[in-house]
């Protein structure tokens, strides 16, 4: 029997509205809104087992970045359970995981200790991180004042040479300039070769997602339409992205209260 990474069980997780989807409504009505809360992720189950690599995709607002968080344990549910059974785990998302005022440098250490790495461990990773991420100099300027392709090269140059249990990637494949997208693709296929290496990857690459994916589970609206074979899951997505008409207010409310807690994380 396959050893399970990361159980997933009814999963629900729910947001608190002051947002812009409250806004329009205040705006509609003329009358101020009382708070208004709002299902992200709507009872979800699955797992993954130890070795697979799983996709998720979705339209923007569906709740596969808050659900991606909820797994690395920023995010609580609010009903259900979520087990990574004592696996490490590293989330490499935007907007998550440094601290803002602190160089590149203390930011590779920091993020070290908080997977349990020491300082010994952490100074013997060093010069590989620096040298991936391309950062040069920048490495010890606070990543406040890092675009986003910077920030992306260096969660990305971080996790993959720590090389956790349990990696989870939210769109840090799609950022940066090509030459190190194709760098970072060529690092994933040999990180997940380990056959003890589990990967959740969220992705709008249908290519990506073919390409690195045992299977593809595809959300809206913060349900589970669809988890199988990466080729027919992504070919029923696109057919359903062909027909699809623009992002729903609740979409877009989800997608803003992602943002906004993330930022809250920095």
């Amino acid at each position: 029997m396959s050893e399970v990474a990361i159980l997933v069980k009814d999963l629900v997780i729910r947001y608190q509205s002051v947002g812009s989807y409250s806004v329009k409504k205040n705006l509609l009505t003329g009358k101020r809104q009382k708070k208004e809360y709002f299902e992200a992720v709507r009872g979800i189950s699955f797992a993954v087992e130890k070795g697979e690599i799983l996709g998720i995709i979705g339209r923007n607002g569906c709740g596969k970045s808050t659900m991606l968080r909820a797994i690395a344990g920023i995010y609580s549910a609010d009903e259900g359970l979520i087990e990574t059974f004592d696996n490490r785990v590293a989330l490499m998302a935007i907007g998550v995981g440094f601290q803002p005022d602190l160089t590149g440098r203390e930011n590779i250490m920091l993020s070290g200790s908080l997977l349990g790495f020491t300082e010994k461990d952490m100074l013997t990773y060093m010069d590989d991180i620096i040298e991936f991420s391309e950062l040069g100099d920048f490495i010890d300027r606070p990543v406040r004042t890092y675009s986003s392709g910077m920030y992306s090269k260096l969660a990305f140059s971080i996790t993959s040479a720590l090389e956790p249990d349990i990696m989870l990637l939210d769109e840090v494949l799609s950022v940066g300039d090509q030459a190190f997208r194709k760098k970072s693709l060529a690092r994933m296929k040999k990180l997940i070769g380990r056959k003890d290496r589990t990967v959740v990857i969220v992705s709008h690459s249908i290519s990506t997602l073919l390409q690195l994916c045992d299977r593809v589970m595809w959300m809206h609206d913060g349900k589970m339409v669809r988890i199988g074979d990466p080729r027919q899951v992504l070919k029923e997505y696109k057919q359903f992205m062909n027909n699809a008409g623009p992002e729903t207010e609740e979409e877009e409310a989800v997608a803003a209260a992602e943002a906004e807690t993330a930022a809250t994380y920095q």
